[in-house]
């Protein structure tokens, strides 16, 4: 099934989004320790194909209507942030304002090396990005010398997208929580189906409301969590999770066999029927 037809399914299926994760390159036998294993080793094949996030949601908005498109997350430190302000506001302007952009910071530094980005101050570089995309998305962003980039006077950055593009902030370590609360219009956690602890969510959600009450910023509402493996133990959990203040379960899923994932919506949905 072509990344097109998983996204027809998915909305005629009843899902409220769809979302692309990423990583430009994958390395073999990477020294660099993966956050969210136990025995920080990845947990699927270094070699499997994994689709530019931003063209394959693309090609997903054009064959939809109604569905949310959004990356899960899209390492922003390691691309040109003016480039990557204008491709978020080309995809909100064709899908009609459907689509959010979730970043982090990146935990690989062999593939930072392979792209000639600098993996040391990437969360200092994402905290500037994070500003320097609301400001393009004005149309006109002001003059500014950051730290890490310099945008010259007189720039144009359109098309502006159609609605306020909102920007999830992932991670689970504490620097990615601030991030969350200081700057973010939401959070996207990560936590295996099969390690599902709605407690550490429940924390994380308030270390984020501390930092919005801190720089006095509206409280957040989007809490979503980006959560791959089986779904059987996540239905287990979804009461809990909700009742932690999620808002919103991303769970990968098999589209090459679309009645196992029909049966997988219909469970989750007997949840809260």
């Amino acid at each position: 099934m072509s990344v097109s037809e998983a996204a027809r399914a998915a909305e005629r299926m009843g899902f409220d989004s769809v979302w692309m994760s990423d990583h430009v390159v994958m390395v073999e036998g990477a020294a660099s320790p993966y956050p969210f294993a136990a025995d920080a080793k990845i947990t699927w094949p270094e070699d499997a194909p994994m689709f530019d996030c931003l063209i394959a949601l693309a090609a997903a908005g054009a064959a939809t209507s109604r569905i949310e498109l959004g990356t899960c997350v899209l390492i922003a430190p390691q691309r040109n942030p003016i480039v990557l302000a204008k491709q978020a506001a080309t995809l909100d302007v064709l899908t009609g304002g459907r689509f959010t952009l979730g970043v982090g910071a990146g935990w690989l530094a062999e593939e930072f090396r392979a792209l000639e980005a600098p993996f040391a101050g990437r969360g200092e570089r994402l905290d500037e990005w994070i500003a320097i995309f609301r400001d393009c998305w004005t149309g006109r962003p002001r003059a500014h010398d950051y730290r890490h980039w310099s945008v010259p006077p007189g720039v144009l950055c359109y098309p502006t997208p159609v609605h306020e593009v909102p920007v999830l902030v992932g991670g689970m370590s504490r620097a990615a929580l601030r991030r969350t609360g200081r700057l973010a219009d939401g959070w996207m956690a990560f936590q295996y189906t099969y390690e599902v602890d709605p407690e550490e969510i429940a924390e994380g959600r308030r270390i984020i409301e501390d930092e919005v009450a801190a720089v006095g910023r509206p409280p957040l509402v989007r809490m979503a969590m980006q959560s791959p493996g089986p779904a059987e133990p996540l239905a287990e959990r979804l009461v809990d999770l909700a009742a932690a203040g999620l808002t919103d379960v991303v769970i990968s899923v098999d589209w090459s066999k679309p009645e196992k994932v029909e049966d997988i919506l219909r469970m989750l949905r007997r949840v809260f029927t």
